[in-house]
């Protein structure tokens, strides 16, 4: 489970500490950090107060080290871990002051992450035994984009495209602006071949379309259950079959015993509620 390049992470951390202190990555700028003593020492532990998926890691390790790299930051869980509420994430052990001032970017990364993570999870459980997967988008909070995605993956879940450069995804104004499905996937094809062509199609009729044009994965936005078993039936394996739209709990059982090869789901990333997470600390 490969997480995002450690330098991308690393900036990330930065951008959002320089937003909490003032447009510069200065610890003294937290003035109410200040009131405490210089040579303070403290320990602290981040424990969750609720079942979760951890994800977030390196994001926290940076954050404490950006401030202060001689706190020490002692994990006792890895991303991916499934935990228990009242569960001691991490030990920390430094400055009182560099501990306070990098705490709420360090669980504002964390909590968010492992928000997207255990929603994945989630819903994966739905899918247990089949081969149907799990899928994110592209409905991510900007910025968090790689950071949600390696999220999904610590949660049981896959990648769809990362964005717009690395997969074609046609959807209903590309169509209509391209002049109909079988022109916009016949152009992608000889545009960048080699590059997966998915089709979004909503109704049967355009899902016939896009298999008569040779798509490699056809999206079903928003069809019934009776026309999934339909595009089943006439795909025939042709090519690899994605659902989305209106994805609930209930639903995701149902839909993994229709035969479709993937279920995308915005709400792994865009409905995210964060984690309550609490960082607790005791003078030395």
């Amino acid at each position: 489970m490969t997480s995002p390049d450690i330098q991308a992470i690393r900036e990330q951390v930065s951008q959002a500490l320089i937003e909490d202190l003032g447009g510069e990555l200065n610890a003294d700028n937290d003035i109410t950090a200040n009131l405490i003593d210089k040579e303070v020492t403290a320990s602290a532990t981040i424990i969750t107060r609720e079942p979760c998926v951890i994800c977030g890691v390196a994001w926290v390790n940076q954050a404490f080290a950006l401030i202060d790299e001689s706190v020490s930051v002692t994990w006792h869980v890895k991303d991916g871990d499934h935990v228990e509420a009242d569960t001691v994430l991490v030990s920390l052990s430094g400055s009182a002051r560099a501990i306070l001032t990098a705490e709420r970017t360090a669980l504002n990364f964390l909590q968010t992450l492992s928000g997207s993570a255990t929603v994945t999870a989630s819903y994966t459980k739905y899918l247990a035994g089949t081969n149907t997967k799990i899928l994110d988008t592209r409905k991510t909070l900007p910025g968090l984009r790689y950071a949600q995605k390696y999220a999904v993956r610590c949660g049981g879940g896959q990648n769809h495209r990362v964005g717009l450069f690395d997969a074609y995804l046609i959807k209903e104004n590309h169509i209509f602006s391209c002049g109909g499905i079988h022109n916009a996937i016949s152009r992608a094809k000889t545009n960048m071949p080699g590059k997966t062509v998915e089709v979004e199609v909503e109704s049967i009729e355009e899902f016939q379309q896009a298999l008569n044009a040779g798509a490699d994965i056809v999206m079903l936005d928003n069809f019934t259950n009776e026309q999934i078993q339909q595009a089943v039936a006439m795909n025939n394996a042709q090519c690899k079959l994605e659902v989305s739209g209106n994805i609930t709990d209930e639903r995701l059982a149902s839909l993994s015993k229709l035969g479709v090869d993937y279920i995308s789901s915005g709400a792994l990333t865009k409905h995210v509620q964060a984690i309550d997470l609490s960082l607790r600390i005791q003078l030395d």
